[in-house]
């Protein structure tokens, strides 16, 4: 049975920016290769929601390389999945914001 997916007000605030960052620098394809990543991602976390890492086991934290240079959050609840945020792996790893 797959999952919900819900997006927190503070991963849609990352991927939007990300995907700013990328229009701006990189162009419209790589946008659209991102996103289908991501999407695809999702997907597959909604049937198979243990596949990401766990990051803090006593919140049921989890993560998930997306590309070299974004790692995705999610929390996995009881019948759903909440997107924390995206996160930019070239930034501080020790401080990593879920």
């Amino acid at each position: 049975m797959a999952l919900e997916i819900y997006w927190s007000k503070n991963a849609n605030k990352s991927f939007d920016s990300i995907i700013t960052h990328l229009e701006n620098n990189w162009g419209e394809q790589v946008v659209s290769l991102f996103v289908k990543k991501v999407f695809e991602f999702l997907e597959i976390i909604s049937e198979f929601p243990e596949i990401g890492s766990i990051e803090k086991d006593n919140l049921k934290i989890r993560g998930f390389v997306i590309v070299k240079q974004i790692t995705i959050f999610y929390q996995v609840r009881e019948s759903q999945i909440i997107i924390l945020n995206f996160y930019d792996n070239r930034q501080r790893p020790k401080r990593k914001r879920f």
